[in-house]
């Protein structure tokens, strides 16, 4: 995706106009416009440091979907390899699930313990 679709689909997601967006970071309303519509598609570093505050995101984020999109694909093949290792060794979901709560607990003692 390039950085103004990235841009525009983020603003949409967070309801703001491109006025409302452009006023917030501080840039010109006009080449905000032309970024989104990839008339301009080399945007400097420091206009895209002034959006990404308003949207809550990063600069790199910005830029780099590909890595960010390869990440999460490789920890979703991590997880799905865990849990077909888990299935194969017979844990079923509810021992999962009472995994996951005996797991829940445990940090709650550690949390206990370290107020008193």
């Amino acid at each position: 995706m390039l950085i103004g679709k990235r841009i525009k689909a983020m603003r949409k997601k967070k309801g703001l106009s491109i006025t409302k967006l452009a006023k917030q970071a501080g840039v010109s309303k006009s080449y905000l416009s032309y970024i989104e519509r990839n008339i301009q598609n080399n945007p400097s570093m420091q206009f895209l440091g002034k959006i990404a505050v308003p949207l809550d995101t990063t600069i790199e984020y910005l830029l780099d979907e590909t890595k960010t999109e390869n990440k999460l694909a490789e920890i979703e093949k991590e997880w799905e390899a865990i849990v077909h290792r888990l299935i194969d060794a017979g844990i079923s979901k509810e021992d999962f699930l009472e995994f996951q709560d005996f797991i829940k607990f445990k940090n709650w003692q550690k949390k206990g313990s370290t107020l008193k």
